[in-house]
């Protein structure tokens, strides 16, 4: 379905932003800070008990310093990987390494019929004198720092950038000589203006001349981009080295939170720009300025901390029919009695492998609970044959397919065979997740299969989630705590940064890992998928399929949805065909019993199907999605979908659904 990576409206209910020192925060919103999901005890033994991976991507981490984990799906990934380093994104700044230095800017953001691109900005250059070569050095939930060497390997200076920060802090090992790529002017602070943007300097032990500044040992040099119209003076106070960031977390009934505390050299407060999800008002009266971005308007406030929460949303492990009449009963054991019997042979790889069981899950309990007995019984042995054959723990010691191991050497899991690159770290959550789902689905009365399955499905749990500090993973691999979501490619070999298209499937990896850990009887891990649902959800309405045409950045985009989200661009298209209807396909399916993020908002779903429907209706490929999600624009719409169903011709049934299913779902709308 994919090809391999090379790699806010009425109804919609945005996030609750708190963004200061400990004092301005909404208590009300979070409950006690969660605990961790994982131990580093428990993920070394799920690594170690799995074989290891005969032979590893070579993902050419060749800027990573020693001891580290390798970033995967990360923001920053394109610093680390490949033979070059790649421009990243920590908005509201592009930042890029290049011989002898680095380069930084604020993006001008232009926006097409197709297009938002906000690409990387080199508005400034700092060279540093003697530097030959950069590596990661360490990084944390949303800053990464990078040691600049000399050709003996001496360290001359580290590097810091962070989402949210629209600073770079150099601070200098030794004495350092930068050259900057224009000169700046003034006092209090100096000041350079290139274009439409001004970036301020704030030196501590340091001397400037013009284009030429000295740092001594153990001095900074932290460049700060100034929003249009700000106080420069006060900014630059706030121009403070960053020292590290720290993720808290909690829930209550009704909201799911999130504080990233950024820790400055000091403990003195900084300057932090919230995107559109984090709810900051841009016209409130601590407001510092704002940014445009690829994302929106980006709000400048000074503060210790950003905090936001997101509206919790139910994983459920399968379709409740109880509510359908006889007549609807009786049409779904009908179809059930015709969909068993044409279920192709399982995949081997991991995408469409972990498809095929998420699908049959979800047609067994349809099965069980319209009393479609035979074929009930048929479909459990089968469905549960294959998940047993997925999850054998030595079994990648002794075949080459419906198997997973352990990459020693890049820390994950594997899965033979492996597709759309997965061997290479790409879309894990998404293989994964299917996994998880229908792991959930058919342990979620069963603690005995639950025990059994359990060694390699909480492998996969940990490998895409997992919040130990452990050498064996890296903490919660694929997902962006500041921007909410996950990102999908292993190691981002693109100019415009990291990326991801299938927000849907993304979300189907937290609530398949909430309803395992409810199989489980885990409530730390339960609690941790709520928690990843919840914020996932609420970034795929506000960046795919519901946002806010209002903001300015939409001026001249000319459609309903955006697929394909990278650092910095954003797309109307996506990797494996130019139709509309696989535009809005991919942000929908595969509309699991947990897909309520998508029904928020009726009329925005109605004008998403118009434009994914123009070209086709829904007698195309991926028209069996489009009606499923057509019907959450309201009941006559559901009635629509529903008569249309019936007809639809089996070309235009996915791999991953089942008339069954469908029907089932349109019925329990």
């Amino acid at each position: 379905m994919r090809p391999a990576r090379r790699t806010m409206l009425a109804g919609l209910p945005l996030g609750l932003l708190a963004a200061g020192m400990t004092g301005c925060k909404d208590r009300g919103a979070a409950s006690a800070p969660s605990s961790p999901a994982f131990t580093a005890e428990e993920v070394d033994a799920s690594m170690t008990a799995l074989p290891p991976l005969p032979e590893p991507a070579d993902l050419r981490a060749l800027r990573l310093g020693e001891g580290l984990v390798p970033p995967t799906n990360r923001w920053f990934s394109g610093l680390v990987f490949g033979e070059e380093p790649q421009p990243v994104h920590p908005l509201p700044l592009s930042f890029a390494l290049v011989d002898g230095g680095f380069t930084l800017g604020l993006p001008t953001v232009v926006t097409s019929e197709r297009t938002l691109m906000g690409g990387n900005s080199p508005e400034l250059e700092v060279a540093v004198d003697g530097a030959e070569s950069a590596l990661v050095t360490a990084y944390d939930e949303a800053s990464v720092t990078m040691t600049l060497r000399d050709g003996s390997g001496i360290d001359l200076a580290t590097v810091t950038i962070a989402e949210g920060w629209p600073c770079v802090a150099l601070r200098a090992s030794t004495g350092l000589d930068l050259t900057l790529s224009a000169p700046f002017a003034g006092e209090d602070p100096p000041t350079l203006a290139v274009g439409p943007h001004t970036y301020a300097l704030a030196l501590e032990d340091g001397s400037l001349d013009g284009a030429a500044c000295h740092v001594a040992s153990g001095g900074t040099a932290t460049f700060l981009a100034l929003p249009e119209g700000a106080d420069a003076a006060h900014l630059a106070t706030l121009a403070v080295p960053l020292e590290s960031t720290a993720l808290t977390r909690s829930l209550t009934e009704d909201a799911a939170t999130t504080t990233l505390t950024y820790t400055t050299a000091g403990n003195g407060p900084t300057a932090i720009a919230a995107m559109p999800h984090h709810g900051a008002d841009p016209s409130a009266d601590d407001v510092l300025g704002t940014y445009p971005s690829v994302y929106g308007t980006l709000v400048l406030r000074e503060a210790t901390e950003l905090t936001w929460s997101a509206p919790r949303r139910e994983a459920r492990a399968a379709l409740d029919l109880s509510g359908l009449d006889d007549a609807q009963r009786e049409e779904l054991a009908a179809q059930v009695a015709l969909d068993v019997p044409a279920l192709l042979d399982y995949p081997a790889d991991t995408y469409f492998g972990g498809k095929a069981l998420h699908r049959d899950a979800q047609l067994l309990a349809i099965a069980e609970q319209v009393g479609a007995e035979g074929p009930a019984a048929a479909l459990r042995e089968r469905v549960l044959t294959q998940l047993r054959r997925w999850t054998e723990v030595g079994a990648a010691a002794e075949r080459d397919a419906f198997c997973f191991a352990y990459d020693r050497t890049n820390r994950g899991v594997v899965g033979l065979t492996p597709s759309f690159g997965s061997e290479e770290f790409n879309d894990h959550h998404f293989h994964y997740g299917y996994f998880l789902y229908a792991a959930g689905t058919l342990a979620a009365d069963d603690p005995e299969l639950a025990e059994e399955i359990a060694p390699v499905i909480d492998a996969l749990a940990a490998d895409i989630a997992s919040d130990a500090a452990t050498d064996m993973l890296p903490v919660r691999r694929v997902f962006d705590a500041y921007a909410s979501h996950s990102w999908a490619s292993g190691t981002s070999p693109f100019a415009d940064g990291n990326n991801q298209e299938s927000s849907s499937e993304a979300t189907t990896a937290w609530a398949g890992l909430q309803l395992w850990a409810r199989a489980r009887g885990n409530a730390e891990l339960e609690e941790l998928a709520a928690w990843l649902l919840a914020h996932e959800a609420l970034a795929a309405r506000t960046y795919w399929t519901d946002f806010d045409a209002a903001d300015p950045v939409y001026d001249g985009f000319a459609h309903q949805v955006l697929p394909l989200q990278f650092g910095g661009k954003r797309d109307y298209a996506t990797w494996f065909s130019a139709e509309p209807a696989a535009a809005l396909a991919i942000l929908v399916l595969p509309l699991s019993p947990s897909s309520d993020h998508l029904a928020d908002d009726p009329e925005r779903v109605r004008r998403n199907v118009a434009e994914g429907t123009a070209s086709g209706g829904f007698d195309q490929q991926y028209g069996d999605w489009l009606l499923m999600y057509s019907a959450l624009g309201g009941d006559e719409e559901r009635d629509a979908a529903l008569e249309a169903a019936r007809d639809l011709a089996d070309e235009h049934l996915d791999d991953g659904n089942t008339r069954s299913y469908l029907l089932a779902w349109l019925m329990t709308r």
